[in-house]
């Protein structure tokens, strides 16, 4: 028994050296530069938001937040990285709509997809847009099912490729509509658009509005609705996909995340700092000039949407029995 007694205060000991320690690592918090690893190249609308993010969180924190590029195997070895980091919060992870996507069409991931990140914030959400070339016949989504359903499988749509955003958020769009086309893949996220704009058989794509903007302005393109729930503030002229099918939603979006078992005050300092960014209006101006609307939110509801993502996509690939190579 009192061998038990020593070993109990021992262990209580370790605890409260333990605990006590996490408390100091969050008060001190940030000591050093914090990485951001982004698995996108420099000079997408990915890298443009993390760095103007990133800027105003350095001011914040009293810290650096530097980004690092990693891309490749279509954002695996971004988050394998950030997954198999210390939990400390110096490693960070920008989490975009293709995350859903890819773990819905990666039959093994190197970690967990959920339980292997601390989820921390949401910052912005990019509607895709229904555009087809400014000669198309096509008006509105409903000219655009009439025709599909008179010729099932003859209407062409590009995508960035096979279980990419756009793809899915077109398959689920052909659900809800009951309807179906012919899917072209690309390699890019203006590739798409570019056959679109050359003449080529295309007759519509998905895309984010940065992308199609320029188009869209100089009259080459036009675009029939918006993916968002409800029309974008942005375009508020061109109405919602969810006006002719209600509860149709697909929307891009970029976040922050970190290794699993980061410390919760940790994380609600770096959420806390998020939203002070997002706040400002400087970046309120910068992300609708990207097409984007700045998202807010908790650690808890950011988990939640990456799951509810998940599910939706997965049951996408499922049903469609999309594979990719």
């Amino acid at each position: 028994m009192a061998t038990f007694a020593i070993n109990l205060s021992r262990s209580l000991a370790a605890s409260l050296l333990v605990f006590g320690a996490l408390g100091a690592q969050a008060q001190e918090y940030p000591s050093r530069p914090i990485t951001v690893i982004n698995s996108f190249a420099p000079g997408g609308n990915a890298d443009i938001v993390l760095r103007l993010v990133a800027a105003r969180m350095s001011t914040g924190l009293g810290q650096a937040v530097v980004v690092e590029n990693r891309p490749g195997a279509n954002g695996v070895i971004a988050a394998d990285a950030v997954a198999r980091a210390r939990p400390d919060g110096y490693t960070l992870l920008l989490v975009s709509g293709a995350y859903p996507t890819l773990v819905a069409t990666t039959a093994k991931l190197p970690f967990d997809p959920i339980k292997g990140f601390s989820w921390i914030s949401m910052m912005i959400s990019y509607p895709l847009v229904v555009t087809v070339p400014a000669d198309s016949p096509f008006k509105t989504i409903p000219d655009l099912v009439a025709a599909a359903k008179a010729s099932p499988g003859k209407l062409a749509y590009s995508s960035a490729g096979v279980g990419s955003l756009f793809h899915l958020a077109t398959e689920s769009f052909e659900s809800s509509a009951g309807i179906d086309m012919m899917h072209v893949p690309y390699k890019g996220g203006s590739a798409p658009l570019t056959e679109l704009l050359g003449g080529s058989r295309l007759d519509l794509t998905f895309n984010t509005l940065s992308v199609i903007e320029p188009e869209l302005k100089a009259g080459r393109v036009r675009a029939l609705a918006v993916t968002s729930g409800a029309r974008s503030p942005l375009l508020p002229g061109i109405p919602a996909v969810a006006e002719s099918y209600p509860g149709y939603e697909a929307s891009s979006f970029l976040g922050i995340a970190g290794p699993a078992g980061m410390n919760a005050e940790v994380i609600e300092r770096l959420n806390r700092e998020i939203h002070r960014v997002l706040a400002t209006p400087e970046i309120q101006q910068r992300f609708a000039s990207l097409g984007g609307t700045p998202l807010s939110g908790s650690s808890q509801d950011m988990r939640r949407d990456i799951e509810s993502e998940i599910a939706r996509w997965s049951e996408i690939v499922a049903t469609k029995k999309i594979t990719v190579q």
